[in-house]
């Protein structure tokens, strides 16, 4: 590959990630421009892979069983024959920087969950669901941020995990227009995704306020997982370390902004602006005192006891 062809593959994957990921192509300025590329070509990859579940690509379905394959072939120390355009496009970063495959493979399996009608029963299954599409990301992005430090993995899935308990926070009423609940029926009964849609347009419902209750404790949740992530950042190289705190804070200050307009969920998806980003990366160096002391966190694995059994780190 020419290196005109490589600096257009670099600038697409970025442009992806301005467009689709704004929190987080904010915070990439924040890495040099080697580890920038490769984390916006990781992004890129899981983009088109979200979109081609979502069925946004033709073919979707059959294309994901065979990049599931193909990936099944890399993890046996082969190359695969004629692996898919997506695949294809991810391998050169996959590769160099020893990107495990198997939270690639979980990452599947939680998209393809998406699929159909989504009523979750219990934490537990949220936790794992939130594993499958966001913590897999924690731990893909550590090879690529230069982490091959397997300590820092667990802190890295929570991280993931946080981000993903916001943005469901965030999107009650898109998802549940789209069919889905991920408020597990432990804290919202049986609610439904169209009985969610319906409270929307009676705020003073018990319903409403129900789900709001269900918000407030999923950012709460929340929380205790970007706590347990921003430990483990004191494992990254310096510049990723303040990247991903960047990136914490200015997706924590979407959950922020939800409780400042009071919970409101039925008025539709929460942004945060370019002040708000601001002013939230500003508190991104709040752990570099750690850091600076050496201290090395060490992981308490209370938060992943819904994932014994299925994430076995000492595998990847």
């Amino acid at each position: 590959m020419g290196r005109h062809a490589e600096n257009k593959n670099n600038i697409d994957a970025l442009n992806v990630l301005a467009k689709g990921g704004r929190s987080f192509y904010w915070a990439s300025h924040f890495l040099g421009r080697k580890t920038a590329h490769d984390a916006a070509h990781l992004y890129a990859f899981c983009r088109t892979v979200d979109d081609l579940a979502d069925g946004d690509i033709e073919n979707g379905a059959a294309r994901l069983a065979a990049i599931n394959d193909q990936l099944s072939t890399l993890a046996a120390g082969q190359k695969p024959v004629n692996p898919d355009a997506a695949l294809q496009g991810f391998m050169p970063t996959l590769i160099a920087c020893s990107v495990p495959i198997r939270p690639i493979q979980h990452l599947l399996d939680g998209l393809l969950f998406d699929q159909g009608e989504v009523l979750l029963t219990s934490e537990d299954e949220l936790i794992k669901y939130a594993y499958q599409v966001a913590g897999t990301v924690g731990l893909l992005m550590c090879p690529v941020l230069g982490c091959q430090d397997r300590h820092a993995f667990s802190f890295a899935v929570d991280m993931g995990i946080a981000m993903q308990l916001t943005n469901i926070a965030r999107d009650v009423l898109e998802d549940a227009k789209m069919g889905r609940r991920y408020l597990p029926a432990s804290w919202v009964g049986q609610l439904s995704a169209s009985d969610i849609v319906a409270s929307a347009d009676v705020s003073d419902s018990i319903e409403a306020e129900q789900i709001k209750g269900a918000i407030d404790r999923l950012l709460s949740l929340a929380d205790t997982y970007y706590a347990s992530g921003r430990k483990g950042l004191v494992y990254l190289p310096m510049r990723a370390h303040i990247a991903i705190a960047v990136a914490a804070n200015v997706y924590r200050e979407i959950g922020q902004k939800l409780r400042r307009h009071r919970l409101n969920w039925a008025q539709g998806r929460v942004v945060t602006n370019k002040v708000e980003k601001a002013i939230a990366s500003f508190g991104a160096g709040t752990g570099l005192p750690a850091r600076i002391a050496g201290a090395k966190p060490v992981y308490r694995a209370g938060l992943q006891a819904s994932l014994q059994g299925y994430l076995e780190l000492e595998n990847l």
